[in-house]
């Protein structure tokens, strides 16, 4: 392992954490039927936990037994915080020293070159999510205890389980319809939606909200990232909810009131960002707006948060170029700033691994649910193939009717997702080529 570089080492862990809940979710104490979960299954269900995608096989709250529903609980929280940084985090609490060798792991977690106090980062990481996890937890239990008749004890299991699976972006729910039966509760709505949106906006741009009221004068400023973070994930949240309310006013909110409408196409628009979470039958939904989502899960959230998705930062850079080449100008520029040649690089890299990823497994998906020839059926393992490479969980219904060729190119497109196409590009490259020599330049026909 000491060999091995952080990338390689990022990818190693979540294949352990990954094995460790395969064989828990095998076992026949984690179901509570007679028999056990069969290995692909067990397989499916640990990569979409660990990887927080929320894509599911077998009903969470009623195929799994407590043992079963809380391993899933344990996958998905390690892997909406990182399994490196758990383990800086214990390193730091038994009084260890850190070396170069995990801060370098931490930074291609977190994806933060600018890191200035390790240990002070960590702690701020484990203060943000208890805080998050834990008030979302309450003011779930109580609006549940407000409107249901269950116990004590199962609305705090049901509030507990909601609210970390929600602030990790997960989308694991206890509910066999996910939210839809609370579609039209504003507390329960508005609570998922910040969770949500907290979890998946990035650790370092809630730092930043937090020092804006923290600091006074010159200092109460955001760094580049925060603002291109917030603007994209803002401005993807209104006009995904504006598009899903045109395209779905006829269809399936055909029969709810304005305030429904307005309510369900804004949270749809936010948990298509990389939660999961869903208050409209997502199978039911127009193509128009099956393509709307795919576009917005494809982003999904920012970098350094418990989502997926190419990150909204990647997305933005690669809209500053595209305007620069436009212009003709010679450097990217977002909010009066230069863009750095190699964040520009690692963006393309991404995108371009990404879409490559997302096209090729979803002809595989096709091809092997054996629904080429019907143009919906393709529409909907797109959505499939891009919900699991964006760690988001919606399914339009494909998903539980999958063979088992077609379970592990989906369980390998969510593990893709997670760690990200440009770590597994670095963790299998053997080492850095520098050019001795430069050719000559030659023009070429393009476009």
């Amino acid at each position: 392992m000491g060999r091995l570089t952080p990338p390689q080492l990022l990818i190693v862990s979540f294949l352990c954490v990954i094995a460790i809940g395969t064989i828990a979710l095998s076992l026949p104490i984690a179901t509570q039927g007679p028999g056990r979960l069969s290995l692909t299954d067990s397989l499916f269900t640990a990569t979409s936990a660990t990887c927080v995608t929320g894509l599911i096989v077998r009903d969470t709250g009623t195929y799994f037994s407590v043992f079963g529903r809380w391993v899933i609980f344990a996958l998905f929280q390690a892997g909406g915080l990182g399994i490196m940084t758990f383990s800086t985090l214990f390193a730091v609490l038994l009084g260890r020293r850190i070396g170069f060798h995990q801060t370098d792991i931490i930074r291609s977690t977190l994806d933060r070159h600018n890191i200035l106090g390790l240990k002070k980062l960590i702690l701020y990481i484990l203060g943000i999510t208890i805080t998050a996890e834990t008030t979302g937890a309450l003011l779930l239990f109580l609006r549940w205890r407000a409107i249901t008749d269950w116990s004590v004890l199962e609305a705090v299991q049901q509030a507990v389980f909601h609210a970390v699976s929600g602030f990790c972006n997960a989308g694991f729910s206890l509910f066999r319809d996910s939210l839809m039966q609370f579609q039209a509760d504003p507390c329960i709505n508005l609570v998922m939606i910040l969770l949500i949106f907290f979890g998946g906006i990035g650790f370092i741009v809630v730092m930043d909200i937090i020092n804006l009221f923290r600091r006074r004068g010159t200092a109460r400023r955001m760094s580049l990232q925060s603002k291109i973070a917030l603007t994209v994930s803002v401005t993807l949240i209104i006009v995904g909810a504006v598009l899903i309310l045109i395209f779905e006013k006829d269809n399936v909110m055909r029969a709810m009131t304005w305030p429904q409408r307005l309510l369900g196409s804004v949270f749809q628009a936010v948990t298509t960002r990389t939660a999961g979470f869903n208050t409209l039958p997502t199978s039911q939904l127009s193509t128009p707006s099956l393509m709307s989502l795919v576009f917005m899960m494809f982003i999904g959230a920012s970098p350094g948060s418990t989502g997926g998705g190419i990150k909204t930062c990647t997305f933005a850079v690669i809209i500053a170029v595209v305007l620069s080449m436009m212009k003709n100008r010679r450097r990217a520029m977002l909010f009066n700033r230069s863009i750095p040649k190699q964040v520009i690089r690692e963006s393309l890299v991404i995108f371009f691994l990404a879409l490559s990823w997302v096209f090729v497994f979803t002809m595989l998906l096709v091809y092997l649910s054996g629904g080429g020839s019907e143009g919906r059926s393709f529409i909907k393992s797109l959505f499939e193939v891009t919900s699991a490479f964006g760690t988001v969980g919606l399914s339009a219904g494909v998903t539980s009717g999958l063979n088992n060729l077609s379970k592990l190119c989906i369980i390998a497109t969510m593990f893709a997702g997670r760690v990200g196409p440009l770590t597994l590009a670095l963790a299998v490259a053997v080492r850095e080529r520098t050019d001795r020599y430069i050719f000559p330049e030659e023009n070429i026909m393009v476009g």
